[in-house]
């Protein structure tokens, strides 16, 4: 999926990338979509919760090897 913006957490642990994440999605229009890389395993259920919260829709989550994790998200 092709997103407008990328931002890379690897190496940081909750609530870093949630918190990025919301700051890149506020400065985003509605319906971009936001790429999150990241590390934090805790990251796959934080971002499910963050989606169901914040109405933003997660759109794709990947666990690659190497405890590396994708999660997309379109801005609401």
């Amino acid at each position: 999926m092709e997103s407008q913006r990328e931002i890379d957490t690897r190496g940081l642990t909750c609530p870093l990338p949630i918190l990025k994440a919301k700051k890149a999605l506020a400065d985003m229009a509605s319906g971009d979509v936001l790429k999150v890389l990241a590390t934090d395993p805790g990251s796959v259920r934080d971002f499910q919760a963050f989606a169901r919260q914040t109405g933003h829709v997660l759109v794709e989550q990947q666990t690659l090897p190497g405890n590396e994790f994708i999660h997309v998200l379109r801005r609401r």
